[in-house]
């Protein structure tokens, strides 16, 4: 079956109070609105709910990515001008791809005095080497030895635009919070948001009754947010994103499809990771490192994941069509079941996008 569906068709109203600026509370006590595939029904719990909802036998995919510090703050060498930088891609030491504001005064050329958190020279440089048609600069660094190993000293948490506080990216509460608390791998410039809401007691409580918890690692570029903006799906070109899959973990997860046991993905980034090699080895796992560009809109045939764990959406993000697919797998009805829920979680004031409630499609 051939989409026929338009970005438009991904398209809904959210009012700007329910985009979530701060996380909940506590990371378990978020809300969670269960969407039932088969009945299309619709129910609302709260996160710590979850684990009446798995099975023995059950296995757990979580994504265990590290966000770096990825945006950096810096002047014009010549004129004094200030710079917002956000980190996407290291091609080489020294040498990242970036996204910067204002971007337009970021010629080929131009170099940047790097500042620290306290907005006082580091010492470190970034001149503008190449551009791309995406509108991304490329930075060679100097001044530094290695300007990944600066991070930490140097950079803000980077949480997306939407979270529009004054001190975003700079609070404590920013760097503890919009971090998995089983991230381990670094690399990723935003955070894989299912799992925020997860603790080692809940998780403690997921294993005791009998689900299988493991680990994949996809390192998550900005492109994951990214709304699409060509009209049709088939022509838009997916961001390119790295992933490692240990042997343990596909043997794992093959062994539970042969058995008929669920596997629960963790995110919109663990199902594509799982589906994507699945995709590329007739439907079952090898365990390996490799990039996917998988874009997942309907229709689509999932060969791995049986129930998805995931966050609300933006317009017309990639992600939506995913859930939309997702929501009725082999069919382009998933979209409107999705709306309708999305729908829902508005007139019940679920708070959305990084920092807000979750959603489980079974």
């Amino acid at each position: 079956m051939i989409s026929k569906m338009r970005t438009s068709d991904f398209e809904y109203e959210l009012p700007n109070q329910l985009i979530a600026q701060m996380p909940a509370p506590k990371r378990d006590h978020s809300r969670l609105l269960l969407l039932d595939r088969k009945t299309h029904q619709i129910a609302h719990r709260q996160f710590l709910d979850l684990p009446e909802y798995l099975r023995p036998g059950d296995v757990l995919v979580l994504n265990d990515t590290r966000v770096i510090r990825a945006r950096l703050r810096g002047v014009n060498a010549k004129t004094g001008g200030e710079f917002e930088i956000l980190l996407l891609e290291e091609c080489d030491l020294n040498d990242w791809w970036a996204m910067l504001r204002p971007g337009k005064r970021a010629r080929i050329g131009t170099e940047i005095h790097i500042v620290d958190r306290a907005r006082k020279p580091s010492g470190a440089s970034a001149t503008v080497i190449e551009t791309n048609e995406e509108g991304h600069r490329r930075l060679r660094f100097s001044g530094t030895a290695n300007i990944s190993e600066k991070l930490q000293l140097l950079g803000e948490t980077p949480v997306p635009p939407y979270i529009s506080r004054a001190d975003a990216g700079r609070t404590p509460e920013d760097v503890e919070r919009y971090q998995t608390i089983y991230a381990r791998e670094t690399g990723s410039v935003a955070a894989p948001t299912a799992g925020l809401h997860f603790t080692e007691s809940l998780l403690a409580q997921t294993r005791s009754r009998g689900v299988e918890v493991c680990f994949l690692t996809l390192h998550l570029g900005l492109g994951t947010f990214a709304p699409v903006k060509v009209e049709t799906l088939t022509a838009h070109k997916m961001h390119r994103e790295s992933y490692s899959l240990s042997e343990a973990t596909a043997g794992q997860i093959n062994e539970a499809k042969s058995a008929g046991r669920r596997v629960v993905a963790v995110g919109t980034t663990t199902l594509r990771v799982l589906e994507s090699v699945a995709q590329q080895n007739d439907g079952r796992l090898r365990g390996g490192k490799g990039t996917t560009q998988l874009f997942v809109y309907p229709p689509y045939h999932f060969n791995i994941v049986d129930v998805l764990l995931t966050n609300f959406h933006l317009p017309r993000s990639t992600l939506l069509m995913l859930v939309s697919a997702f929501a009725t797998p082999d069919s382009l009805a998933g979209r409107e079941i999705i709306l309708a829920a999305y729908r829902e979680a508005i007139q019940q004031r679920y708070r959305f996008f990084s920092y807000g409630d979750a959603m489980l499609i079974l």
